[in-house]
């Protein structure tokens, strides 16, 4: 999943799928210490998934916050 595929989506969707990628990295996770599985890659790629996810959805955190002190300032 790319940024920019992400930062195309709202918010709650955004949410979602980092509920399920974190969902998929602790099962992935459990599955690794079981001895269940033996492809680390993709713990590793949900790890980054989410991730990215995260840093989006700060991204637009700040830019709202950026964005409002401008606004009360120009009073």
């Amino acid at each position: 999943m790319k940024a920019k595929e992400i930062r195309e989506k709202n918010k709650e969707e955004i949410k979602k799928l980092l509920g399920e990628k974190r969902m998929l990295v602790r099962k992935l996770r459990f599955d690794i210490a079981s001895k269940q599985t033996k492809d680390h890659r993709d713990h590793r790629e949900a790890k980054k998934d989410a991730a990215k996810l995260l840093t989006v959805l700060n991204e637009a955190e700040v830019l709202k916050s950026q964005k409002n002190t401008i606004k009360k300032s120009s009073y």
